[in-house]
């Protein structure tokens, strides 16, 4: 994971992570990595429009963001 998180801030690309906040809720967002350490990373989250830090020990998921097409 830490190597995708590293390849992920340095080229600017954008990733999908569910995500459980502290108080075990999970929720799915889309981040673009700004900086990552040895427990967290800080992320603009384009789900809450906001700049968040995220400890790496709640990430359940992460992938390469895709955007979902509907329809044929």
């Amino acid at each position: 994971m830490k190597g995708l998180l590293m390849r992920a801030a340095e080229s600017g690309e954008r990733l999908e992570m569910i995500y459980m906040s502290a108080k075990g809720d999970i929720s799915q967002r889309v981040i673009k990595i700004l900086n990552v350490n040895s427990n967290s990373l800080k992320a603009y989250c384009y789900t809450r429009k906001q700049f968040r830090t995220f400890k790496l020990e709640n990430i359940l998921s992460i992938v390469p963001f895709r955007q979902h097409r509907r329809g044929a």
